[in-house]
């Protein structure tokens, strides 16, 4: 049985087809635990097949998104308990990051404070990112002795340039919002008062696209990133024939109300999900 200190470290609602997920630990800025991260799997575990589920948004309680890996319940704690301890501990974050990576509905990082360190795993696995203007991002390893592992440094390389990776992992400065749009760590930065109205704009967008095309391109987008373009190329051929196979409706019907119908334009929207057969 989970207790429920364990079951309190994240909380989530449904509202209008959105899953808005929190970390919950605002005392300690949502740094996360091993009882964090063991709560975060069984959450996305729930929602990611629920069919009032269409996006997922995750989000941090109080002022921080999250502060990073927890350094006394994550690394003191697991440490004193060996090599078995740190590992099992590193299978639970990791775990439910690369969950996230690949998760069957779009998602969306809503930062909404402090964003350290660990935070940049679960960052760079949801699909879309906004922030706060003011919120805060920083690889703050170097100043307290060691490496950003967890994937942080990869995360950097990927989502920034060669130089502004080496500056922000070597000096350990944070940057706002405003300049992690600027970098490519985030979409957009907007002002706090207004960015869950932001993010629930986004969702509801994605909301009106066809579910199985929206998890063919969002794996899609992460695949080719890695390969040759030929390979990027071959893949992509295969993955839409089988996205065709598995909702050919859903492409007859865009195409229908495209031609036929002529109720709509691919590059002003999405057709209505509404028509298509079943």
């Amino acid at each position: 049985m989970t207790d429920q200190t364990e079951l309190d470290t994240v909380a989530f609602e449904v509202v209008d087809h959105v899953a808005w997920v929190k970390l919950n630990r605002p005392d300690k800025r949502n740094a996360m635990s091993p009882r964090l991260n063991r709560r975060m799997m069984q959450v996305l575990d729930e929602l990611e097949f629920r069919a009032d589920v269409g996006v997922l948004v995750l989000t941090g309680e109080g002022s921080a998104w999250t502060a990073g890996m927890d350094l006394k319940e994550y690394f003191r704690e697991t440490e004193a308990k060996g090599l078995g301890g740190t590992r099992g501990a590193q299978r639970e974050s990791y775990g439910w990051w690369r969950r996230l990576r690949w998760y069957q509905k779009p998602t969306i990082a809503m930062v909404n404070g402090w964003c350290f360190g660990g935070g940049y795993g679960p960052l760079f696995a949801c699909d879309l990112a906004f922030a706060a203007e003011d919120a805060q991002f920083g690889l703050s390893e170097i100043n307290w002795g060691i490496l950003p592992g967890g994937g942080a440094a990869k995360v950097a390389t990927e989502l920034t340039s060669f130089r502004r990776a080496m500056y922000h992992s070597l000096m350990g400065e944070n940057i706002d919002g405003k300049t992690a749009v600027e970098w490519g760590f985030v979409n957009e930065a907007v002002p706090i008062a207004i960015l869950k109205d932001r993010v629930s704009e986004v969702a509801q967008k994605l909301l009106t696209k066809n579910p199985v095309a929206l998890k063919a391109t969002k794996d899609a987008i992460r695949r080719v990133r890695e390969m040759t373009y030929d390979n990027a190329e071959d893949y992509l051929i295969r993955a839409q024939e089988a996205a065709n196979s598995f909702d050919n409706e859903g492409r007859k019907e865009g195409i229908k109300q495209f031609i036929d119908d002529k109720t709509y334009k691919p590059g002003l929207g999405a057709y209505d999900l509404s028509k298509q057969k079943a």
